[in-house]
């Protein structure tokens, strides 16, 4: 059974406590309106009670809203935890990718360990030193490979994910990741990233089964969809828009293998911008895509 569960949270120009909600931490609300849930045939898990706030960066670990990303961390983690040992697979709606090391913390203490493929138009492996902003939306794939900010790190447990069991699919950033003093994934002991070329020239089914039987060979593992790995003019409601992304029709040929598989924990997806979205057009082709890679066939 499929539960949809809502991770309202935003990194990008983080509220403070008491500011109405946006940008992000729309996101659930808006998926639910467009028939989420009926078009995956799951149930509604409801929004987790949490946010992320304040506009300050952490000394330490250079987090920005350091405080609230913790106690989302374990709020999140603890409930994913509590719905894979239960017999449910979750549809985390975030909500930004700040969510992801908490998804794939709760995977792991249910199952024993999780893989995971990551798609998402940028590499997110900056750390607290290296982040331009800050933001923890830079830094997941950092904090669950073990190379971010300690305290995140060992807040989840980390490292979470082996080198063998991470598929990067689909990042075109590397020009500025390198720019920033970023590391890079092969740099860690990881497998490079699959740009949308890669992904082109391979075939995105091809490329989706491939991750799919590296990823279910030695256990279950987790996908998580950034929105922003789609073309700016596939999907513009995002925050950060870029050109040369997948298309819609790409994207849905790549998760389709992804999600086939009984060794699925889980999916999360982030970054959708509700407010970016006025005719609900963005909202209707997430909801589309959804019911075509995670209703039961």
């Amino acid at each position: 059974m499929i539960t949809v569960v809502g991770v309202p949270i935003d990194c990008v120009g983080v509220p403070e406590a008491g500011d109405p909600p946006f940008g992000t931490e729309l996101s659930p609300g808006a998926l639910r309106a467009a028939g989420l849930v009926a078009a995956v045939g799951g149930r509604d898990g409801g929004d987790l009670p949490v946010r992320l706030v304040g506009r300050v960066r952490d000394e330490h670990t250079g987090v920005l809203a350091w405080p609230s990303v913790r106690t989302m961390t374990d709020v999140v983690r603890r409930h994913v935890h509590q719905l894979i040992t239960a017999g449910h697979r979750p549809l985390v709606v975030g909500g930004c990718c700040t969510l992801l090391p908490a998804v794939l913390a709760g995977a792991r203490d249910a199952l024993g360990g999780a893989g995971l493929a990551y798609l998402d138009g940028h590499l997110d492996l900056y750390d607290g030193r290296t982040s331009p902003t800050g933001e923890p939306a830079d830094m997941p794939i950092s904090v669950v490979t073990g190379h971010g900010p300690v305290d995140w790190v060992d807040l989840v447990g980390g490292p979470l994910v082996a080198p063998d069991r991470l598929r990067l699919l689909g990042p075109r950033d590397r020009a500025e990741a390198i720019e920033y003093g970023s590391a890079l994934p092969e740099q860690l002991g990881y497998r490079p990233e699959s740009t949308p070329e890669d992904l082109q020239r391979q075939g995105m089914a091809q490329a989706g089964a491939a991750a799919r039987e590296a990823l279910a060979r030695d256990g279950s593992y987790w996908v998580h969809l950034d929105v922003d790995v789609l073309d700016q003019q596939a999907f513009p409601a995002t925050d950060y828009l870029m050109p040369g992304g997948l298309r819609l029709a790409e994207l849905r040929e790549l998760m389709r293998p992804l999600t086939a598989s009984d060794a699925l924990a889980g999916v999360s997806v982030g970054c959708y911008n509700a407010e970016k979205d006025p005719d609900g057009s963005c909202a209707t082709a997430l909801v589309d895509l959804f019911a075509d890679v995670l209703r039961p066939r």
